[in-house]
């Protein structure tokens, strides 16, 4: 048997069979190629006119059609030949767009900084530089944020943690209280004295309770008159209460207050400006009231204590609360405007009537 002749005709045979099969597979693929073109008439013709595609987009396309060299222009239809090649001429780049979030410029890393130092006196460089790299910050150092907070005057950590009597006092803002004494000149029988009067302050609401009005203010009559004002403390929240070093204060008056879970605490000699929101009531008061009047005798001078602290803790607007009263709220917008007037129209209140 010759295998040699047999080998060559079956190999003849297999070739045709694979020309055979190609034929019937190329005419498959244009026959699916032809129904997909008309597919895409068809859906095309649905949509509008022109069709906008993103630059990921145009780089598929590209990148599909690239290797169909002049075919292309019989199978492209989402755009005419003529804007595809203006794609490749132009250059739409075939690399991907880098993800992810975009860098931060230099300014803004500074301004991170010298924030988040500001804002927590207690973290030093490294604590700073730990919280960066926990936001994918790279490429920041320890002397570099020390470089950043040196120029833009802010102390190192040892000095920025020392406690300052603002941030005391806005840390306790919720539950502080301020005590303090003002004067008033009294015209008596025996001739003028000078009377002293103390009061307590709430600063979360700003109201004012006098407690006391006396020409001898001695250590008796000020514990006694602290007395009359410590039911307020009575709750179990823990409470500040600031006050000067007037020897007026014994103490058994800071005494008084610890049963009630509140503190005393002392502000330094001379520094009324430690104490400002008493300061403040004891200018206004003087203000707007005690210093137009001649005071004559202890009764007159309660009645005037009673009328403006009556007003200012109900219907005087205070600048710091956005200019709100503390208690009324106007059942009326508009109408007749009338004028409510006391103390022979030094305190004035106007409302819709």
């Amino acid at each position: 048997m010759d295998y040699t002749k047999s080998y060559t005709i079956n190999g003849n045979l297999f070739q045709e069979f694979l020309g055979l099969l190609g034929k019937m597979t190329h005419s498959n693929l244009i026959r699916q190629i032809e129904f997909m073109k008309v597919e895409n008439e068809i859906l095309r013709s649905k949509l509008p006119k022109r069709v906008t595609t993103t630059p990921a987009e145009k780089r598929r396309l590209i990148k599909y059609g690239l290797p169909l060299h002049g075919q292309i222009k019989d199978t492209i239809s989402i755009v005419g030949y003529s804007t595809f090649r203006r794609w490749i001429a132009e250059g739409v780049s075939m690399k991907p767009l880098k993800r992810g979030r975009p860098r931060r410029t230099q300014q803004e890393i500074i301004d991170l900084i010298v924030r988040m130092a500001k804002e927590n006196k207690l973290w030093g460089y490294n604590r700073i530089l730990a919280e960066l790299r926990k936001l994918d910050i790279p490429r920041i150092s320890r002397s570099y944020i020390k470089t950043i907070l040196f120029q833009n005057g802010i102390e190192p950590v040892a000095r920025r943690k020392e406690d300052s009597w603002d941030a005391f006092i806005k840390r306790h803002f919720e539950t502080l209280w301020a005590c303090d004494f003002f004067t008033k000149t009294v015209w008596t029988a025996l001739g003028p004295k000078l009377f002293h009067v103390l009061f307590f302050i709430n600063i979360r609401t700003r109201k004012v309770h006098v407690v006391g009005i006396t020409a001898k203010p001695d250590k008796e009559w000020v514990v006694d008159a602290a007395r009359s004002i410590s039911f307020l403390f009575h709750d179990k929240t823990k409470k500040l209460l600031i006050r000067d070093g007037d020897n007026k204060f014994p103490k058994e008056f800071d005494e008084l207050f610890k049963p009630h879970n509140a503190e005393v605490r002392r502000i330094p000699y001379r520094s009324p400006n430690l104490n400002p929101y008493a300061e403040g009531f004891v200018g206004t008061i003087k203000r707007e009231c005690l210093n137009h009047f001649f005071v004559f005798g202890e009764e007159h001078l309660k009645h005037l204590i009673q009328e403006y602290v009556g007003h200012y803790n109900t219907k005087r607007p205070h600048s710091r609360l956005n200019n709100e009263p503390l208690e009324y709220r106007p059942r009326k917008t508009s109408g007749k405007l009338k004028c409510q007037s006391r103390l022979g129209g030094m305190i004035k209140h106007y409302y819709w009537g």
